[in-house]
């Protein structure tokens, strides 16, 4: 989100509000065409995503039966969501009024430090979720002594307590400044500081470590998890039904990497581009729009995900509704539940 000018050597803002290397565009880089377009798919996403997450936390909650670590997870994964979401019209804004930033230095500080701590948070929690089962399929004596509902909160917490330490730096990074000395032109950027210190370009580094590390950390765990299930006989439905929620899980995991994968190679783009041609700079800008679209789109497909694939979830899901009875979700509603659970979506 930092439009520093391409004069400066800086890397521009896209409008991506997450983060402060996804470099914008001229007024002149998209047409408004294109800008309706992408603002029509972002407002859809915004519905369907604030609908899903606000669902999600509330099946969780209300049905004491889906209380499991794995839903857990999943309830401050879809908080995290929402927060990113209900984000979304500054990010639109910008996008359509890239040098008006007229509403003060510290919402623009605040709301990029929350979109930033949010983005930590989902891919720490993705990186947990997937240890979690690893250990609940591979070792699972240890998984029912180790893996308990009190230790998977206090983990929560932690991994957010580190997300937001992570993203702290973006106090420093951002802030409103003119543009070109212009009265009464002010935009939400990457302060002059961020650049000079070498701030920004360290913090681009951290997002890329934040990315790649979990990504191979996943692809060891999800082999490993894959080669486990395939050397055992499923012997009972519980078996089954645990390859029915690494499956799930691993579709969540390869949505994570679709969705961000265009932005970082987007960026790494940007970053080798600033010296060179204008046609380079046009292409970047359209991978970092790309970008724009699918960073929604992974805060908002999760809910999607989960009533696809999870028969459990949707079951909850209904039970919610008042002119809907299920028995059997009504039964499980009052099942008693242990201190540990390890239990399958």
């Amino acid at each position: 989100f930092t439009d520093c000018g391409m004069g400066s050597g800086c890397l521009e803002d896209c409008g991506n509000q997450s983060h402060w290397a996804d470099w914008g565009p001229e007024p002149s880089v998209f047409s408004w065409a294109e800008l309706a377009c992408v603002t029509a798919v972002c407002v859809l996403l915004l519905a369907l995503g604030i609908t899903g997450n606000v669902l999600t936390i509330l099946v969780v909650w209300l049905r004491p039966h889906l209380r499991s670590t794995t839903y857990l997870y999943l309830c401050s994964m879809a908080a995290s969501d929402l927060l990113i979401l209900l984000l979304m019209p500054l990010d639109l804004y910008k996008l359509w009024n890239v040098r008006t930033w007229i509403l003060g230095d510290a919402v623009c500080k605040v709301s990029q430090f929350l979109s930033e701590s949010c983005t930590f948070s989902t891919i720490l929690h993705i990186t947990a979720l997937s240890l979690e089962r690893y250990v609940a399929v591979c070792q699972p004596l240890t998984a029912k002594t180790l893996v308990t509902r009190a230790r998977v909160r206090a983990l929560i917490g932690c991994l957010w307590v580190v997300a937001v330490v992570s993203a702290g730096p973006v106090f420093a990074m951002v802030g409103v400044e003119e543009f070109g000395g212009g009265e009464g032109v002010k935009e939400c950027r990457c302060t002059d500081y961020a650049v000079t210190s070498g701030l920004l370009r360290a913090m681009m580094w951290l997002s890329n470590l934040y990315f790649l590390v979990p990504l191979g950390i996943l692809g060891v765990v999800y082999s490993l998890i894959g080669r486990k299930l395939l050397l055992r006989p499923r012997r009972c439905s519980r078996d089954r039904a645990q390859g029915h929620t690494i499956k799930m899980l691993g579709i969540i995991v390869l949505a994570f990497v679709l969705c961000w994968l265009p932005f970082h190679v987007g960026r790494t783009f940007f970053s080798m581009s600033l010296d060179t041609s204008a046609d380079m700079y046009y292409i970047s800008q359209y991978l970092n729009l790309v970008s724009f679209v699918l960073f929604y789109l992974s805060a908002a497909v999760n809910p999607i995900l989960y009533n696809t694939m999870s028969a459990r979830y949707r079951h909850a899901l209904w039970s919610l509704l008042p002119s809907r009875t299920h028995s059997h979700t009504h039964r499980s509603s009052h099942t008693p539940h242990t201190q540990h659970s390890t239990a399958i979506l």
